[in-house]
């Protein structure tokens, strides 16, 4: 499944194609989401885009795993990870071009 990567630079273009700033304007509108998206979820916030899903940290406790070569019982250490909860919508429309794409 061999899908296109959106960049940086393709939301930038996309933005000033669209809401018609300049590109620099687009560039700058563009990395002050992200930054703040970034900062917000250093402080352990809930990211929330209607329409699209939720981004949250959740911290993991130790647990014990396993090295596949070898079997050996490894600790894994506690963190914090980034984990998406995409919307209802979002899940909807994904659905929706799974179908579309089954009956071509």
């Amino acid at each position: 499944m061999a899908g296109k990567t959106i960049t940086r630079a393709d939301l930038c273009e996309s933005v000033y194609q669209k809401v018609g700033l300049s590109r620099s304007e687009s560039a700058g509108l563009v990395e002050s989401i992200l930054e703040e998206i970034c900062l917000a979820a250093v402080r352990g916030e809930s990211i929330k885009l209607s329409s699209f899903g939720t981004f949250s940290i959740r911290s993991k406790n130790e647990r014990v795993g396993r090295n596949p070569k070898t079997g050996e019982e490894v600790p894994i250490t506690p963190r914090r990870v980034m984990v998406f909860k995409p919307s209802n919508i979002l899940k909807d429309r994904v659905l929706e071009d799974n179908s579309k794409r089954a009956k071509k």
